[in-house]
């Protein structure tokens, strides 16, 4: 039997997660949520200890291994935003993350380390490309 999925929805207030985070931190995922919430119409979820997520999607991989995550989401941890994206950067033109400033990405991560080194205009792009 697979080990039960540790991101899932959580009824934690997603106000009361972002007062444990920095100031800076609690701006940015506030900025993030915003535009995540515009895009979605859906109100963020806790997802898991630390994802701020909107929506929910199932997924199964070819492993068989399958389970529930949000359609967007974030993780405003200490070193980095962690933006979260479903199929990775392949989807994306080079052209974005030439045009988005300062990050990091991971097969499916974009890793921030501030939201104000950014474009936010093709951030929002590539979540409503991701979406």
């Amino acid at each position: 039997m697979p080990a039960e999925a540790v991101t899932r929805p959580t009824p934690v207030p997603v106000e009361d997660f972002l007062e444990t985070v920095t100031e800076r931190r609690r701006n940015e995922a506030h900025e993030l949520m915003s535009m995540m919430q515009d895009i979605t119409g859906d109100k963020p979820t806790m997802w898991g200890p630390s994802i701020i997520g909107f929506g929910s999607q199932h997924y199964r991989y070819d492993t068989g291994r399958e389970g529930d995550m949000p359609r967007l989401g974030f993780s405003p941890r200490k070193a980095t935003l962690t933006v979260y994206f479903n199929e990775g950067f392949d989807r994306y033109y080079s052209e974005h993350l030439a045009r988005l400033g300062k990050h990091k990405t991971g097969v499916s991560c974009l890793y921030l380390t501030k939201l104000a080194d950014v474009d936010l205009a093709v951030l929002r792009q590539m979540l409503e490309a991701s979406y």
